[in-house]
């Protein structure tokens, strides 16, 4: 399943939403530019599990060094489908839960999940020496969030029947829910193995993400908003 778009607009503009869009991509853009120097550069800052736990050793490596991976590696991405499907999930599902959280405090959570998603990826792969990169663990936390606060809101949703594509308006517990499985299912298959065998997904990036967004929710105080008129938008299922 493939969301589309959400019947939920917001009521101010998602400013840090679309400023953390633009900065993922200008990144992504300086990425393509380095060449044959790309990877040396993803190393240095990507988040390195074994790197992070002492499992390996680098000369010269301060624990400053090691903390700052956990912020710069959100803001990487492997290539255009990454960066693109990272950042499709942030702009539907991103500019709700800023517009309840407010725009500074959103930035924080955005960051927190990040963080957050980081150690529970090197807690599930210790001795990995491949990087971790990408906003996938943040975004998810805006996943979780989204879910506690609007779950009966309307996705609109690319459903694949064979070869024909069907477009169906779904709840978002469904379509969240759904994401969810799959991580943790996926996430439970890799236990045990590198990660360099499952693919390089970070799943349990996902999954951590995904709950910490979900308990920050429920914990941060939340703006009423302003509800749109339906004679605009039509209805709109607001969350609690």
């Amino acid at each position: 399943m493939i969301p589309i778009r959400d019947a939920n607009p917001s009521s101010t503009r998602p400013v840090v939403t679309i400023a953390i869009v633009i900065v993922n991509f200008g990144i992504f853009l300086y990425e393509l530019s380095l060449g044959p120097h790309l990877d040396q550069f993803l190393i240095r800052y990507g988040l390195v599990p074994s790197i992070v736990t002492g499992a390996y050793h680098v000369a010269g490596m301060t624990g400053a060094d090691i903390a700052a991976r956990f912020g710069t590696s959100m803001f990487l991405h492997g290539g255009w489908l990454h960066v693109i499907g990272n950042m499709w999930y942030l702009w539907i599902f991103g500019d709700n839960v800023e517009d309840r959280l407010g725009h500074v405090p959103y930035l924080f959570f955005y960051l927190a999940c990040g963080v957050g998603s980081g150690v529970i990826d090197v807690w599930s792969n210790p001795t990995s020496t491949m990087p971790t990169i990408g906003a996938s663990g943040a975004i998810a936390g805006v996943l979780g969030a989204y879910l506690i606060t609007f779950p009966r809101a309307r996705i609109m949703t690319l459903v694949p029947i064979f070869i024909l594509p069907l477009f169906i308006n779904l709840p978002a517990v469904f379509v969240l829910g759904a994401w969810f499985v799959v991580q943790l299912f996926n996430g439970t298959a890799a236990i045990g193995h590198a990660a360099q065998t499952t693919g390089g997904v970070a799943w349990w990036a996902h999954i951590g993400g995904f709950t910490i967004g979900m308990v920050l929710m429920k914990l941060l105080p939340r703006r009423r908003r302003p509800r749109p008129p339906e004679w605009r938008y039509g209805p709109v299922v607001d969350g609690p």
